[in-house]
Parts: structure tokens; C-alpha cells; sequence
């Protein structure tokens, strides 16, 4: 199968083939992308395939709702915990992120409705040939990342809005030689 090249080793090719550029509508899994996309910075995303369920392990399941609540014994954990990335400002991203997550959740009805709306709740068809056409940030992760940091979210970059955009299916970008692109260039607005 002709994958986008960045797919050559596991985990990358499974991701690749089941995940990445699928729109998702979960908020728990939303939440997931959000945290391991900050958790990512200045690493590869290799390194982070590789301690998902680490992860998935050590920030209960990625609840929101349980993780707004940790303190300064459960970070002491996580800085402990060498299944993921012990950084003490990530971490606490992670938290404060919770928080306002949950603030966005209570205003909106559901994450997925406040984040979906910056490309209008469909996602965007790319058409890209080559890798190096696939931009590293957008006007629509620009005005992500700047409204998610107004409302106190840590970790949220354009560059990291971007990779989000992209991971849970708000844009496609995989090439165009790749049958992934074809198969969801078929994803339609959520119902």
C-alpha cells in the first residue's frame, strides 16, 4: 500500500492506516489527542505511539472529569511514572487542560461542537502531493490555538493545533496517492 511516507514503521503504520485523519466526535477521545499532541512537542510522534497506553494508564482513561481534580500527590505519581513523558510543565498542562476542557464542555454542550467549528463542523479535503506541501499550521489552527489559550489551555500552539487537526480528521492530509485519502475524503459533517 502506497502510505504517506511518514507510515513506514510500527506503530506509525497502524496508526496510520486505523486512526490518523478519522474524524472524531468523542469528547473523551478528543481529550486523549489534545493531551498527547502537548504531551509531543519537541519529541516524535513515535515516541508517543509507543507510550499511549501508558499514558491511558497513568491519566485514568484520559477523564476529564478525574483528572481536573489531581494534585500535588498525583503529579508527584506521573513525574515518577517513566511510561510517559515526565515533564512537570506537560503534566500540569495535562490538568489545567482538564479544567478547562471542562469549562469549554459546560459552555458548548460538548467539546466536539466547540472544536469542530473552526473548519465549520466538515472536515477539509487537502489535496497534497507531496509531504512538503502539508502545512505545519493554518489560519484555522491559528485561531485555535489562540482562542484554546484564552481560555486557559497550556500546550496549544498553532503547530500543535495543527497535528490535532489532523490526527482526529479535521482536515485530510494524507496524500492523494494514498488510498487513505480517498477513503475518508468521504467524511461527511457529523450528524
Amino acid at each position: 500500500m502506497p502510505r504517506c511516507p511518514w507510515a513506514t514503521v510500527e506503530p506509525n503504520i497502524t496508526y496510520h492506516d486505523e486512526e490518523w485523519g478519522t474524524p472524531v466526535h468523542d469528547d473523551q477521545t478528543l481529550f486523549e489527542f489534545l493531551t498527547l499532541e502537548g504531551a509531543q512537542a519537541g519529541l516524535s510522534w513515535t515516541t508517543i505511539l509507543k507510550k499511549r497506553e501508558n499514558y491511558r494508564r497513568a491519566f485514568d482513561g484520559f477523564r476529564p472529569e478525574k483528572i481536573a481534580r489531581y494534585g500535588a500527590r498525583e503529579v508527584k505519581r506521573l513525574l515518577a511514572d517513566a511510561g510517559i513523558v515526565r515533564n512537570r510543565l506537560k503534566i500540569a498542562a495535562t490538568i489545567q487542560n482538564a479544567k478547562a476542557f471542562l469549562a469549554v464542555r459546560k459552555e458548548f454542550g460538548t467539546f466536539d461542537a466547540y472544536i469542530w467549528s473552526f473548519v465549520g463542523g466538515r472536515p477539509k479535503q487537502n489535496r497534497w502531493r507531496k509531504m512538503n506541501q502539508v502545512p505545519a499550521s493554518t489560519i484555522e489552527s491559528e485561531a485555535m490555538s489562540r482562542d484554546l489559550s484564552r481560555r486557559g489551555f497550556k500546550f496549544v500552539g498553532s503547530t500543535i493545533c495543527y497535528a490535532l487537526m489532523q490526527a482526529i480528521g479535521m482536515v485530510n492530509d494524507h496524500l492523494v496517492t494514498c488510498p487513505r485519502h480517498a477513503r475518508l475524503a468521504g467524511s461527511r459533517r457529523r450528524k
